[in-house]
């Protein structure tokens, strides 16, 4: 149903134009929205011989009483102050208008909840391509899907910057999953490739971050051509997001293209990964290395093994970095200055990661 608000915006926009006063009431004769600083009380029993009249429209004491219906069925009386024809005039136009809005914000309900139960498998593949004709939202399309997680405090008007920044309702569809994920069903040009499809990544979360003040975090799956894949990018969404925090946690934008191998460690069973960690750190405890080890470890890596771009980057002596890296080698075993031993110890860190993230789900 429409919301108060839009209501209120569209009678007051009526009145701006005609300097008539517009009020709406529901089937129950309670006040929705009115222009008038202090309503006019309207009679119970106006109301009810509105209500059981077959007419379209009634003149009673003055003003006009129109009924605004959705399928035959009163949702709404707008009523026009002034018994002239003016007046009539105008309540015609304003009824149409609200119901014209009716029928939209149904219509965009009906494609949400279309768009929510494709992506949750809950239609037959048969009911997806007679549901998508009679919605007219075609088959066949370039789409891909954005996973946008907010804070949970965050304003719940995310959805509607969305649907601003993405108008195109018959292509790209925005809904909310819950008070903290929105789903955005994007429509691809067939040239659109991974830039293109992380620039739009990042148009969201520059919007989205600029408007609530609050960083947000933007998952995204691959590219399918056909409406019953739709929910396998969802799902990849949804992995690229579990994996994100994981092994990501520093980036806000994560692509399911992108995830390498923390995609693969994150398949493994915990009984595995305790296998595999206790077999390469032979019974030393990745808890055992202080933040500063940590801290120049990672830089040792970003830098691609590089001791003298590791070294300059931390304001640390040459020979202080080798020291760490000796230092370390006794702790592991591990000599990371070769190739070997460093994708060993990166790949056994992820694991440890993801094991630690797994026991605190547990």
């Amino acid at each position: 149903m429409i919301s108060n608000q839009i209501l209120q915006n569209t009678v007051d926009g009526f009145k701006s134009i005609t300097r008539r006063d517009i009020t709406v009431i529901d089937r129950e004769g309670k006040f929705v929205v009115s222009t008038a600083t202090e309503p006019a009380q309207i009679p119970e029993s106006f109301v009810e011989s509105i209500m059981q009249s077959p007419a379209e429209n009634q003149m009673i004491q003055g003003n006009q009483y129109f009924k605004v219906t959705d399928n035959a069925i009163t949702e709404y009386v707008l009523v026009v102050t002034g018994d002239d024809d003016e007046a009539y005039r105008l309540g015609k136009l304003a009824t149409f208008h609200v119901q014209s809005l009716m029928m939209a914000y149904k219509e965009r309900y009906d494609r949400d909840n279309f768009i929510k139960n494709l992506l949750l498998d809950n239609l037959l593949l048969v009911d997806i391509y007679s549901r998508a004709k009679k919605l007219r939202i075609e088959n066949g399309t370039k789409r891909i899907v954005y996973l946008i997680e907010t804070p949970v405090d965050a304003d719940m008007s995310a959805v509607e910057i969305l649907r601003n920044l993405f108008p195109e309702r018959q292509k790209d569809f925005v809904t909310a999953v819950d008070e903290r994920s929105i789903i955005l069903v994007k429509e691809l040009n067939e040239r659109d490739g991974t830039a293109e499809v992380e620039e739009i990544a990042s148009v969201i979360m520059d919007t989205l971050t600029g408007e609530i003040m609050s960083n947000v975090f933007v998952a995204i799956g691959t590219p399918v051509n056909d409406l019953g894949k739709v929910s396998s990018s969802y799902k990849e969404a949804r992995l690229a997001q579990e994996v994100g925090k994981i092994f990501e946690s520093d980036k806000y934008i994560v692509n399911y293209e992108r995830l390498g191998i923390g995609r693969l460690i994150y398949q493994l069973p915990l009984p595995l990964c305790r296998i595999f960690v206790n077999e390469m750190l032979q019974g030393f405890s990745i808890e055992d290395i202080d933040e500063e080890m940590f801290t120049t470890v990672t830089k040792f890596f970003e830098n691609d093994l590089n001791v003298s771009e590791t070294s300059r980057e931390l304001f640390i002596h040459r020979n202080t970095l080798v020291y760490r890296l000796d230092k370390l080698q006794k702790m592991t075993n591990l000599d990371l200055r070769k190739f070997t031993d460093a994708i060993t110890f990166k790949i056994t860190l992820m694991v440890n990661r993801f094991m630690q993230y797994r026991e605190k789900q547990q």
